[in-house]
């Protein structure tokens, strides 16, 4: 299999940056959170569930509050149809208010800053800690969902079976520059070109550096 260097990967993230592909609505979001608790709980939304269905859903949880403090005394019910339809939406809405109460009585209301300590909260895997340490606290960590597990692996840059093996190979070989941005470029990338049944690639901004095509 052909080996991705770090200055492919240089041009790879340059080229990708400098696609202008559309952001969903979903991902414009989150990028616009400055709040570790906000991404924390939007992330829990989207598992499992397209950003069309999430990103609506979102908005309406939000409008509820914004703080654990404000969904710690949350009504089930309410929370339930304010996010429904997104998949497991009785389960999420019961982990976002355990999550809260929790947040509230032993970490003052505030969302710890540390991948183990995210991980030990019900419904929270490494997917949403990472996100929630890049996207909420801006400091270096690896979110690898299936776009980001599915674009390397076809690249070439990574031989991986699932997400987990992904972000720990990421680890050893990723620039730590390009660690925070890597998710919002490669999911973009996933929905409007590298898809996972027909990706384009007559259309694709690095298919010069893809091991698909070479």
């Amino acid at each position: 299999m052909k080996t991705i260097n770090k200055i492919n990967i240089d041009k790879i993230v340059e080229l990708l940056k400098n696609a202008d592909q559309p952001k969903s609505d979903f991902v414009r979001l989150m990028d616009s959170f400055n709040d570790p608790f906000l991404v924390l709980i939007s992330c829990i939304l989207s598992l499992r569930t397209n950003d069309k269905t999430t990103y609506p859903a979102t908005l309406r949880m939000l409008k509820l509050g914004k703080t654990p403090k404000d969904f710690a005394k949350c009504e089930l019910k309410e929370l339930e149809k304010a996010i429904y339809p997104v998949g497991f939406y009785t389960n999420k809405a019961k982990q976002i208010i355990a999550l809260s109460k929790e947040l509230v009585e032993k970490y003052d209301s505030k969302v710890p800053n540390s991948i183990d300590e995210l991980c030990k909260f019900n419904g929270v895997g490494r997917k949403t800690a990472n996100l929630t340490l890049s996207r909420g606290f801006n400091e270096p960590a690896i979110c690898v969902d299936v776009h980001v597990h599915r674009i390397f692996n076809r690249i070439g840059y990574v031989n991986t079976k699932t997400p987990e093996e992904t972000e720990f190979a990421l680890r050893e070989k990723l620039p730590v520059k390009y660690w925070i941005d890597i998710n919002t470029l490669l999911v973009t990338h996933g929905q409007n070109v590298c898809k996972p049944q027909k990706p384009m690639c007559n259309i694709c901004p690095i298919k010069n550096y893809c091991n698909k095509i070479i």
